[in-house]
């Protein structure tokens, strides 16, 4: 069969795969081989990555240039093109420099070292916050002349953390409230201030909801809440941030996935809530709940990362445990086993980062080497191949 015709038979990518500008297929050998080639004359070093909500990956280099891999139909990789896939890591087209990068569904963002905010790919929801619906196939200012420390990309909408004064900004689709902003209204095409008065270390976005920890280490969320995922006990969707019902715990960190949220509390422990489906809550049970959950087995988890239907976490220790949906090994264990509970990343790797995409992670090991793992039918784990999944860990082309 030819790849072309064996790609459409997953129904991973649109009908009409299209051509590269040379005219050449993204499928053909020579095309491949030769995007393989060009990524591996620079020694890339991760210092970041992201794990993407649609088959595809960015990272920031320790250059802190940005390079992304994977799908890129709609501009989401930021190389000036809308081609089909790229195989292997690909500079965004920007003389630009950043500290960190968030790829979302379509679309890329990220923040340079003098804390402004650029993204990329999609726009018609206003996801990437430059004020218009228009696509950019490479990176645009976000608007409002706010400062970011952080910024996190989902699906159709994006929501920041301002520098230095701890402000969470959120900008696109509001169907859901998922910006947070006190109602639901049609896109938003520039940075919304979240209401509630509350300043965040850290905020993240998930397919429809977004949640954040403030400064005194409490858990919020607002947006969609079909299955609990705000945490607040309910299944009812909030426009405003709506306090997780943890009781007297403090949290130190978490994450949104697309439809359940993980947190670790300030004593390293992981909970999980929402949608258990396939067991992503890691609890060892495939049930939904309205409120965090102790993630079984005791670890000692220093971040958690949720993913579509999986959750990762580093232990630490700086050893990689996920749970959950595996069909396409995103768990990395060498199966396709779901799992309801943690197992390990074999491999004798440790790692400093991870991060879960839809249905593939990648991390960043204490070595400065970076892997993926997970669904690869449009070279999300970054290998150069366009083998349907990695089992586990494999190693980004282009590295030292």
């Amino acid at each position: 069969m030819r790849r072309r015709a064996w790609l459409a038979a997953y129904a991973l990518v649109p009908m009409a795969l299209g051509c590269r500008e040379d005219g050449t297929s993204p499928s053909e050998p020579a095309a491949t081989a030769l995007r393989a080639s060009i990524s591996a004359t620079t020694a890339l070093a991760f210092i970041q990555v992201s794990g993407g909500q649609d088959q595809n990956t960015c990272g920031v280099t320790s250059e802190h240039r940005a390079y992304c891999w994977g799908r890129n139909y709609r501009g989401q990789l930021g190389d000036g093109t809308t081609s089909t896939a790229e195989l292997t890591p690909i500079a965004v087209a920007t003389t630009l420099t950043f500290s960190q990068v968030s790829a979302g569904w379509l679309h890329t963002c990220a923040v340079t070292p003098d804390h402004r905010a650029y993204c990329w790919g999609s726009n018609g929801a206003g996801a990437l916050g430059d004020g218009t619906k228009d696509d950019h196939a490479t990176p645009v200012a976000v608007t409002g002349g706010h400062q970011f420390r952080q910024v996190d990309a989902g699906m159709d909408f994006t929501c920041g953390l301002t520098y230095p004064d701890n402000r969470a900004y959120c900008w696109g689709n509001n169907t859901f409230g998922q910006l947070g902003a006190g109602s639901t209204s049609e896109p938003v095409v520039s940075p919304a201030a979240v209401v509630g008065g509350l300043y965040f270390q850290q905020v993240k976005v998930g397919g429809l909801h977004a949640c954040g920890i403030t400064t005194t280490n409490r858990a919020y969320c607002w947006g969609y809440n079909a299955y609990g995922r705000l945490g607040d006990s309910t299944n009812v969707s909030r426009s405003r941030p709506t306090r997780v019902a943890a009781g007297t715990r403090r949290f130190r960190q978490l994450d949104a996935g697309g439809g359940h949220t993980c947190a670790v509390t300030t004593t390293y422990k992981a909970f999980c809530w929402g949608n258990g489906t396939n067991g992503v809550l890691g609890i060892g049970k495939t049930i939904t709940s309205f409120w965090p959950r102790a993630v079984a087995g005791g670890l000692l988890i220093r971040r958690v990362t949720a993913g579509n239907g999986h959750t990762c976490a580093e232990t630490t220790e700086s050893q990689v445990y996920c749970w959950g949906d595996n069909g396409q090994n995103q768990l990395g264990d060498g199966t396709t086993t779901s799992r309801s509970t943690p197992v390990r990343v074999p491999g004798g790797l440790t790692f400093a980062q991870v991060s879960a995409g839809a249905t593939h992670t990648c991390g960043r090991t204490t070595a400065n080497a970076t892997y993926c793992w997970g669904n690869n039918v449009l070279g999300a784990v970054g290998d150069g191949t366009w083998q349907n999944t990695r089992a586990e860990p494999t190693k980004v082309a282009g590295q030292m």
